[in-house]
């Protein structure tokens, strides 16, 4: 079972890099608190952590049954979704730059995932 992708185990892989960069925006949201005060009681910190956690709980779950090499490299689509989340909610802009290296991630995961 170890190496190759049973379709559970990368659903799992997508949910928990959509975690990852779900959880990154929050942090993002809470870094506009002023003071260490109002970044303690900011909910962002609490609800970014706590996805940050359990998408490391659903990665070390899929490690149990997927090979390291094929894990590791994969969860480099939570830039995707990272920069997806940044043009739709911060308003990011995203150029060719941007877009070509996302093409070179999605190329590359590819590559490891077939």
């Amino acid at each position: 079972m170890v190496g190759t992708i049973k379709p559970l185990y990368f659903v799992l892989l997508i949910i928990m890099t959509v975690m990852g960069s779900v959880a990154a925006l929050f942090l993002k949201r809470a870094s506009s608190s002023e003071t260490i005060k109002k970044l303690v009681l900011n909910v962002n910190l609490y609800i970014g952590g706590i996805l940050y956690f359990l998408s490391a709980l659903l990665n070390i779950y899929i490690l149990k049954y997927l090979d390291y090499s094929t894990v590791l490299p994969l969860t480099s689509i939570t830039y995707i979704w990272t920069m997806i989340l940044s043009y739709i909610i911060l308003k990011e802009k995203v150029g060719v730059k941007k877009i070509i290296g996302v093409a070179g991630i999605l190329i590359g995961a590819s590559m490891i995932a077939i």
